[in-house]
């Protein structure tokens, strides 16, 4: 009997990060150069971030496209483990820019620059207009696809940044005091470095073989235990192809009838399921010897 699995292709979001990496990629340009122009810090850690989220974007539509390849006689896992390196070396990078950002910010408070409050809030509400229309490029896509979802929050939450330098020109505006320009550039600055922390611990996790976020291991051992002709699953591991795809391997102790029925129904069931697209399940006849603790391990 073939175990192969036909799956419906993800749906094609090519266009929408084609987009959103271009509405973005032209803001970072015109908020860049307006901040050196300007010598606004706020405007320079917004544009950071806006970055920081440009990445997140490819990062993303990397591995949406690296998922529809097959693998080769050399990887036989295809490529989709390069996502997984791009994502901790831009938290690297993006780390120490945050580092530069605060580091120059902490020296404005000594030795303050005057910045136009007027140019800061017309290119920051550009911002809000850019990031909210990003964000609703992946609104309905968000709903069943974890990758969608993840460019749907970084677009949004980059719109919330944008809405803080806003508010950082419109104080500049009514004091006149440039100081605030400096203090919300840091707090930015610390905002993406939280991201970026985020971003690398969950790059980390994955590359050595972590369990995805989402996933619960025990929930996904105690569903196969519980399976018809099921008596013991033990040596369950769990682990990432690349950002968007996830791989399972266990033995299971079966005492049913049809095992190649078995495997059929649950390789599309763990699909369904827990979002487990690669399943691999060696049969075994023989009781395990460590009785109650197969489960668990």
């Amino acid at each position: 009997m073939s175990h192969d699995h036909a799956h419906a292709p993800p749906k094609d979001l090519g266009p929408a990060f084609r987009l959103a990496v271009g509405l973005n990629v032209g803001y970072v340009i015109v908020e860049a150069t307006a901040g050196f122009m300007t010598g606004s810090l706020a405007l320079l850690a917004d544009a950071a971030h806006n970055l920081t989220d440009v990445a997140g974007l490819l990062i993303a539509w990397g591995a949406a496209v690296l998922a529809k390849r097959v693998g080769t006689q050399a990887h036989t896992w295809g490529l989709g483990r390069a996502t997984i390196m791009a994502a901790m070396f831009n938290a690297i990078a993006i780390i120490v820019g945050v580092g530069a950002v605060i580091w120059e910010a902490s020296r404005r408070f000594g030795t303050p620059v005057d910045v136009p409050g007027g140019t800061i809030l017309w290119v920051a509400l550009i911002g809000i207009a850019v990031n909210t229309g990003s964000a609703l490029l992946f609104m309905r896509s968000q709903k069943d696809d974890l990758n969608a979802k993840g460019a749907f929050l970084h677009m949004a939450a980059d719109a919330a940044v944008s809405v803080a330098v806003v508010l950082a020109a419109i104080g500049i505006i009514l004091t006149g005091k440039t100081w605030i320009d400096p203090a919300v550039a840091i707090v930015v600055s610390l905002l993406i470095a939280l991201t970026a922390a985020g971003l690398f611990r969950a790059a980390l996790h994955l590359s050595l073989d972590g369990v995805p976020e989402g996933i619960d291991r025990q929930a996904v051992a105690s569903w196969l235990g519980e399976r018809p002709g099921v008596s013991n699953v033990h040596d369950l591991h769990i682990w990432a192809i690349s950002t968007t795809r996830t791989a399972l391997a266990a033995h299971v102790v079966w005492i049913g009838p049809d095992a190649d029925v078995f495997i059929d129904q649950v390789t599309d069931e763990l699909e369904h399921e827990f979002g487990i697209s690669h399943v691999t399940l060696q049969v075994e006849t023989t009781p395990c010897e460590r009785a109650g603790a197969c489960l668990a391990t």
